[in-house]
């Protein structure tokens, strides 16, 4: 089954404007997506979704190859669904374009989250929270599972409740709670199934794209991963990844 890679790249940001453009020690955030990508052992092809000419123009720089879509697609499954639309694969894979550090390992776990389940037609990440912090964040998404991994819900408050404990930061030894990592994985049949659905009620009360799909009706495969992401939204998360990279180089020269 062909796997295929697709990071939406979209040039308006009202927090970061020209984000997929932003220089990270001399390679544009969407650059380093695409890169991180190519090392997946899992991914047939890897593409650039966007809806600006000047990403594209960038993306045909580094030899990387992009699909126009719609200025008027509002969310990435969807402009994924768009690429969807006009190529030839079996799965495809939401590859978020503000996460420049993204590990190859965790592209080919989601992948395997679909190549090993045939029953599954979409399916996503999770990884152990370890700090009362994220537990408490609401830009932390929480999901719990059921025991077969699928998702019976995503969250930005803390769930479950630990009822019995007054102190919210002692809840990490009474349970164990999941942060939500927004890679998902798609068949294409679904895929375009999903963008065509209306936005749902619990989606717009959250905010979080993937309880329509809950809230239709149907189910979401969760693969856990050791690994973490750092998405960018802000210049404080530019000025952390470009650290993060000077000591990589420093370490590697």
């Amino acid at each position: 089954m062909s796997v295929i890679g697709v990071i939406p790249a979209r040039y308006s940001s009202q927090r970061l404007p020209a984000k997929p453009l932003v220089d990270l020690l001399g390679k544009t955030m969407v650059q380093r997506v695409y890169e991180q990508a190519m090392k997946a052992q899992r991914l047939d092809q890897v593409v650039v979704a966007t809806d600006d000419e000047r990403i594209a123009k960038v993306v045909r720089s580094f030899d990387g190859k992009v699909v126009m879509t719609s200025p008027d697609i509002k969310s990435g499954s969807d402009r994924v669904a768009a690429v969807a639309q006009q190529t030839d694969g079996d799965i495809y894979m939401n590859i978020q374009g503000d996460e420049p550090l993204i590990a190859p390992e965790m592209i080919d776990q989601a992948a395997r989250v679909l190549l090993e389940d045939p029953a599954a037609i979409v399916g996503t990440l999770a990884k152990q929270i370890e700090s009362s912090a994220d537990l408490m964040n609401p830009g932390v998404v929480k999901v719990v599972l059921d025991k077969d991994s699928y998702a019976l819900f995503f969250s930005r408050s803390t769930i479950p409740h630990v009822r019995d404990e007054l102190d919210p930061a002692r809840w990490l030894g009474r349970h164990s709670f999941l942060k939500h990592i927004g890679l998902y994985v798609f068949r294409k049949d679904f895929l375009v199934r999903f963008s065509a659905m209306a936005e749902s009620s619990l989606e717009r009360s959250e905010k979080l794209e993937q309880l329509r799909i809950l809230e239709n009706g149907y189910r979401i495969k969760v693969g856990l991963t050791e690994h973490d992401s750092i998405p960018i939204d802000t210049q404080a998360d530019v000025d952390r990844v470009r650290e993060i990279l000077r000591v990589q180089q420093n370490n590697n020269p």
